[in-house]
């Protein structure tokens, strides 16, 4: 049974078994493989440089993760897709498997409609396709957002070329979600670097992106949700806003990019209190999501438990984090 508050974590990764069969099946013909090691952990390897996993069951089991949500004070997953994504795919490919993915997170809401919602993954590769799926996505029982990685390919997402699902997203009313897809630096390789430095990194420079090249102002009624707390993107504040003041490259846009700062929602996954209320007190609380990463190691293991840590926040502000600000981004 669900927690009795009203819960939700919207940083919550799923990997639908029919996602995971399709790359087995045609993911060789794009330099993709599916291997499983002797212990039964699946691994998906993406060229010779992006390697996926563990992805041990936990990702894949509905019924275990709604026992472990139960451990954990967890009312409802909204449930999204991690690398490798479908942007290594071809066009074909890259469909299929978003609509296996969002074709599975709508049926496990329909299954358990109190628990799980989902964002839907789109192959952004190919922009037209993107959007037919999004028509199409949008359409399905208990899909409740987008979710895009911080990059796609070689294109940034100020990229022109992603307007109109933009334009579509927003007239949907669905926010998105952005995922770092761990930059890959010889220099990040040791220490789980790639990860603990690169993924806070990642994200800066997508919002930047998004800021510098004019998305937000372009659509101003869509919403964009940044994980790990937005990573380095708000202690960047002051030096994009000098760039803005003092280089002519930066002039995109007619006000300083720290200002767009409130237009982003964030998640609560920075491991360290005094840091969330550091944010908190920057954007405000009514901007904060909780977030988990379930359920790589490094996630959260009690979410709920660690906002509760948060000894500054009133009860109000915590019902906001909680349940409130996502029941209302979400249209819950």
């Amino acid at each position: 049974m669900a927690p009795p508050i009203k819960t939700i974590d919207t940083h919550a990764h799923y990997f639908p078994q029919a996602y995971i069969d399709l790359i087995a099946q045609h993911g060789k013909r794009v330099g993709t493989t599916v291997t499983v090691d002797d212990k039964g952990v699946t691994f998906i390897q993406v060229g010779l440089h992006l390697r996926t996993g563990p992805i041990t069951r936990t990702f894949i089991d509905l019924d275990e993760r709604l026992k472990i949500m139960d451990q954990q004070g967890v009312g409802m997953h909204a449930l999204s897709l991690t690398q490798p994504m479908v942007y290594w795919a071809d066009d074909e490919l890259g469909t299929h498997l978003c609509v296996a993915f969002n074709d599975a997170i709508s049926a496990a809401h329909k299954e358990h409609p109190d628990r799980l919602i989902g964002f839907a993954c789109l192959p952004m590769q190919n922009v037209s396709m993107a959007v037919k799926e999004l028509e199409r996505a949008a359409r399905l029982p208990g899909i409740k957002g987008v979710y895009f990685a911080t990059a796609v390919r070689d294109r940034e997402l100020s990229d022109r070329s992603f307007f109109p699902v933009y334009e579509r997203c927003e007239a949907l009313g669905l926010p998105i979600f952005l995922h770092p897809m761990m930059i890959n630096n010889e220099r990040m390789k040791q220490f789980y670097l790639i990860n603990l430095c690169g993924n806070p990194f990642d994200t800066a420079l997508a919002a930047s992106h998004l800021i510098y090249g004019g998305v937000l102002d372009a659509f101003p009624k869509l919403e964009v949700s940044l994980p790990h707390a937005g990573g380095v993107l708000p202690i960047l504040r002051g030096r994009l806003d000098r760039g803005f003041y003092t280089r002519a490259e930066c002039k995109t846009i007619s006000k300083p990019p720290s200002s767009y700062l409130k237009r982003f929602t964030y998640d609560t996954i920075t491991y360290d209190e005094e840091l969330l209320e550091d944010l908190i007190k920057l954007v405000g609380a009514d901007r904060i999501l909780v977030g988990s990463d379930y359920c790589f190691d490094i996630a959260y293991e009690e979410p709920i438990r660690f906002l509760n840590g948060v000894k500054s926040l009133t009860a109000e502000q915590k019902q906001q984090i909680v349940w409130n600000n996502a029941a209302r981004l979400l249209n819950l």
